[in-house]
């Protein structure tokens, strides 16, 4: 996952406009000094192993730390600890009377140090954008040059007896390099000093001009949002925009040298690696155009190693954005004692190895109903004001926590914590506004079918209703015989098609009785409102009268089909019996929907 920080070792991040205390230097000695400074990527790493001795009358516990002027501006992250890196040292910024170019650091040890004492340190510094590619444009065959300017010496505001300096590059391809006596160079490693007697602030310019395509890879905004449920997730989306902060491509770009050559576009990056926790699960990965396939992911017992391919490769001024998204189960970050909670997760999560993030901004979105909540980074933040987030089902809205950084390197991936008060009776809000939603829905429903919207009208002289009544019931009855008829065709057909005269005389006799039953009917009604409504009465007796010549003449028609089916009537007969059924059939129910309009 690439070079974390060490336990024990505090991050710093100096602010704007922060006030800082002066401190006075005091007689110290710094009898040896390791410097270790690793350009080998985008990054300048530089570790300080130091002895330091007490040459004061008096006992003391600071010991101060300096940045040279070239490297200040750059600096990103500073850490200090002893015991080989098992006991980290608080760190805090202040100034040194005097001297106002230095960026200074007051380190406070872990015990006093009394006269004539030593004691061993360790120092890390973490530098990003000092690295400049030279030339800064390069043709898309070209290997990429970068040139690292930094100090011979320790700039330290004491004097070192003796010190000594190795660059770790990282190719042997070495342009030129500044060669300040002693020196030495094996491979892409380059060895200054030992130096002795080193006066204090003592600056000598350091060059190295050298060949480095290691992915310049910059983060320039990463908006990261965590979404907590104490239903027993933890969603994490991450919006990520990153550029080619190395040589610039000069000239046109070649799909074809590119794939046939293998040292085309060797400082291009084509893929990188982005390392998840172990329980990530539903992992997605999209741009602007939608999801990316060419993506790989590999499961392994401690982390989730996801290898990103963008749609193009990276050269120098080039830029992409992508969105990374992943859910974790809450209980390996949600703690909880009663009502009282604590989420504990990373502030920044690793991208990729040796990764620079310019701006990063991270939101954290509480359950619904938390209160006092308390927010603890692992190291300086710019908090900006509590909002409220809504989604699904909310009614007051979710907190939110946002917080803001900038300049931050792997080193920053540390756990930040969130303490809040949670009422564990609030789980039960968001299912009672389920059921509740149903409930409402159904009683509108209920109420609905219920009631009659229809919009009927009254005409003056008119008597009541009952005349609508007893025409539904006879339309709903003369549709049931309407429904026999068309069985009846149905019949006929098959009697046509397979000639068997049983089957048809027992579905005759069925059709039979149904007929009559629903024509009973209709006389029963009509007999029953006699009195009532006379010329009603009249028109279903003619609407009667009418279907039984329509009955008939489908008894009719039926012998005949029957006749031919059986051989008895030969086809021009059939047809012209049939010809005059049709044509009869047709009068009869024109005269009877004419009927059925009327009523």
């Amino acid at each position: 996952m690439g070079r974390l920080l060490r336990p024990g070792l505090l991050l710093l991040a100096a602010v704007v406009g922060l006030a800082v205390a002066q401190v006075r230097v005091e007689e110290l000695t710094i009898l040896s000094v390791d410097r270790t400074v690793d350009v080998s990527s985008q990054v300048v790493l530089i570790s300080n192993k130091i002895k330091l001795e007490n040459t004061n009358a008096a006992s003391t516990k600071v010991f101060l730390f300096t940045v040279e002027p070239v490297l200040k501006a750059h600096l990103s992250f500073i850490g200090a600890s002893t015991n080989n890196g098992k006991t980290g040292l608080k760190t805090s910024i202040v100034q040194i009377p005097g001297n106002t170019e230095a960026l200074a650091y007051k380190i406070e040890l872990a015990t006093e140090l009394a006269k004539g004492k030593t004691v061993d340190l360790e120092v890390e510094q973490v530098f990003t954008q000092h690295l400049v590619p030279f030339p800064s444009e390069i043709t898309q065959k070209e290997k990429q040059l970068v040139k690292f300017v930094g100090n011979h010496y320790v700039y330290s505001p004491y004097t070192v007896k003796k010190q000594s300096t190795k660059v770790t590059l990282s190719s042997r391809n070495i342009e030129s390099f500044s060669k300040l006596k002693p020196y030495s160079q094996s491979d892409n490693i380059i060895s200054f000093g030992p130096y002795e007697n080193i006066v204090p602030y003592s600056q000598s310019e350091l060059i190295a001009h050298y060949e480095n395509n290691s992915p310049f890879l910059t983060i320039t905004k990463l908006d990261r949002l965590i979404e907590v449920s104490h239903w027993g997730n933890v969603a994490v989306e991450e919006k990520i925009e990153i550029v080619h902060t190395g040589a610039k491509l000069k000239g046109s770009f070649s799909r074809f040298d590119y794939q046939r050559e293998a040292n085309s576009g060797i400082n291009s990056i084509k893929a990188f690696k982005t390392i998840l926790p172990a329980s990530a699960k539903d992992v997605y990965y999209r741009d602007d155009i939608g999801n990316i396939s060419t993506s790989n992911m590999w499961s392994k017992h401690d982390s989730v190693e996801l290898t990103l391919r963008p749609r193009f490769p990276l050269f120098g001024g080039w830029k992409t954005r992508y969105v990374l998204g992943y859910n974790v189960p809450s209980y390996e970050y949600l703690f909880a004692e009663g009502s009282n909670y604590a989420l504990k997760m990373r502030l920044l999560d690793h991208v990729f190895d040796s990764m620079v993030v310019e701006d990063l901004s991270v939101k954290i979105i509480l359950p619904e109903g938390a209160s006092n909540i308390k927010f603890r980074p692992p190291y300086p933040v710019k908090e900006l004001a509590r909002s409220l987030h809504y989604t699904y089902l909310d009614v007051i809205g979710r907190p939110v926590i946002t917080v803001l950084s900038s300049n931050l390197v792997e080193n920053h991936i540390q756990d930040f914590t969130v303490e809040y008060t949670f009422p564990k009776v609030y789980m039960l809000r968001e299912p009672l506004l389920i059921v509740a939603a149903f409930l409402i829905l159904f009683l509108t429903v209920i109420i609905y079918v219920r009631l009659d919207f229809s919009i009927s009208s009254s005409k003056p002289g008119k008597g009541p209703t009952g005349n609508e009544v007893v025409v539904e019931n006879v339309l709903r009855k003369h549709g049931k015989r309407a429904q026999i008829y068309e069985n009846f065709d149905s019949q006929l057909v098959k009697l046509k098609n397979n000639k068997d005269s049983g089957s048809f005389q027992s579905a005759l006799k069925n059709m039979q009785t149904e007929h009559k039953t629903e024509t009973q009917a209709i006389n029963d009604i009509a007999s029953k409102h006699r009195s009532e409504a006379p010329e009603l009465f009249e028109t279903i007796t003619e609407l009667q009268r009418q279907d039984r010549g329509f009955w008939e003449i489908y008894i009719t028609y039926s012998q005949t089909v029957e006749k031919f089916a059986t051989g008895k009537m030969p086809r021009q007969q059939f047809s012209e019996q049939e010809a005059q059924f049709i044509r009869k059939r047709d009068e009869f129910a024109e005269k009877i929907n004419q009927i059925i309009k009327n009523l």
